[in-house]
C-alpha cells in the first residue's frame, strides 16, 4: 500500500469539500428541509446528512482504508492509522435560517499529527486550504495571518458557548477584558469560517469554549500553516481534544491567551462543563 503524502490528501480533502459543498448549495433555503433536533438550540437538517455521506463516500472511495469521525455518523473504524474528521455543515442554526455564513470542513490526522485540512464556503467558492508543512491558500493564493503585535485594537472573532451554558461567567470575563483592547469582536455563527478567516489574516484572533473537534480540526491546520498560534485555555496543545481554543496572529494570540487565563483554566472548564469519556476517546484525548 502506496502511503499518500500530505498534499495528496490534501487534494482528497477538497474534492470531498466539493461534494458535501454542492449538497448544500442544493438545499440552501429550499422548501420542505427535514430538521430533527439532537439537543436545545442543537439542530441536525437532511442537508447535514446528505452532505456528510457525499462527503465520506468521496474519501472512502479513494482511500476505503480510512477511518472516519464525522459529526453526524460519529467514528467508523478504518484498517489503518489515518482519520478524516468531518463537518458536513459548521452553521446549521444560520444554514437553517437562511443566512448566508456556513461551511464544510474536512481534515485528515494520522496518530496525533493533523496532515491537510480544508475549510469550504460553498456559496462564495471560497476555499482555504493547507497541508502539514506546505502552507496554507486561499483559492489558492498563500495566506498568512495578520501582522497585529498585540490585542490592543484586535479584530476578533468568537462564538457563544451555547454547549457550555455554566461557564459562560466564565467565558463573558474573558470576553469582557478582551472587549476592552480590542477594536472589535464578532460572532458570526460558524467556527470553522471563523478559524479560516483568522488564517487569512482577515480576525486578528478567535477564541471559544466547548467546540467539537470537526469544528477545529481543519481550521487550526490552517492558522498554523498561516503563521499563526494554537492552544487551549492552559497554552498547550489540548484544543481538539478539550475544545477550548484561542489562536490568532503570535502578537494577539500571546496576549488574548493572558486574558483567558486570567479568568479560566482548562481545570475550571471541565468543573463547570465536564467532558464525556467518549468524547475523550473519540479524539484521542
Amino acid at each position: 500500500m502506496v502511503t499518500p503524502s500530505p498534499a495528496d490528501l490534501l487534494v482528497t480533502a477538497e474534492a470531498a469539500a466539493r461534494a458535501g459543498a454542492s449538497v448544500l448549495r442544493r438545499y440552501f433555503r429550499a422548501d420542505g428541509l427535514t430538521v430533527d433536533r439532537k439537543a436545545v438550540n442543537d439542530f441536525v437538517s437532511q442537508a447535514d446528512r446528505d452532505s456528510e455521506a457525499a462527503v465520506v463516500a468521496e474519501i472512502l472511495r479513494r482511500h476505503p482504508e480510512h477511518g472516519i469521525l464525522a459529526e453526524e455518523g460519529g467514528a467508523q473504524g478504518g484498517s489503518v492509522d489515518y482519520e478524516w474528521v468531518v463537518d458536513p455543515l459548521d452553521g446549521t442554526t444560520n444554514f437553517l435560517q437562511g443566512l448566508p455564513v456556513f461551511c464544510v470542513s474536512v481534515a485528515v490526522r494520522r496518530g496525533g499529527e493533523m496532515l491537510a485540512g480544508v475549510v469550504l464556503d460553498p456559496l462564495r467558492d471560497d476555499l482555504f486550504a493547507a497541508h502539514r508543512g506546505g502552507g496554507a491558500t486561499w483559492n489558492d493564493r498563500p495566506m498568512r495571518v495578520s501582522e497585529r503585535p498585540g490585542l490592543d485594537g484586535a479584530f476578533l472573532a468568537t462564538g457563544y458557548p451555547f454547549k457550555a451554558k455554566a461557564a459562560l461567567d466564565v467565558y463573558l470575563a474573558i470576553f469582557g477584558d478582551a472587549f476592552q483592547h480590542a477594536k472589535s469582536i464578532r460572532r458570526c455563527g460558524a467556527a470553522a469560517l471563523d478559524l479560516a478567516y483568522t488564517a487569512a489574516g482577515v480576525y486578528d484572533g478567535f477564541f471559544e469554549f466547548r467546540l467539537s473537534p470537526w469544528d477545529l480540526a481543519a481550521g487550526t491546520l490552517l492558522v498554523e500553516e498561516a503563521g499563526g498560534r494554537v492552544s487551549d485555555l492552559d497554552g498547550g496543545d489540548g484544543f481538539l481534544s478539550r475544545g477550548n481554543v484561542v489562536c490568532g496572529a503570535p502578537g494577539v494570540q500571546r496576549e488574548l491567551l493572558a486574558v483567558a487565563r486570567r479568568h479560566a483554566s482548562e481545570a475550571l472548564v471541565d468543573q463547570r462543563v465536564p467532558l464525556e469519556s467518549s468524547a475523550l476517546e473519540a479524539v484521542g484525548g
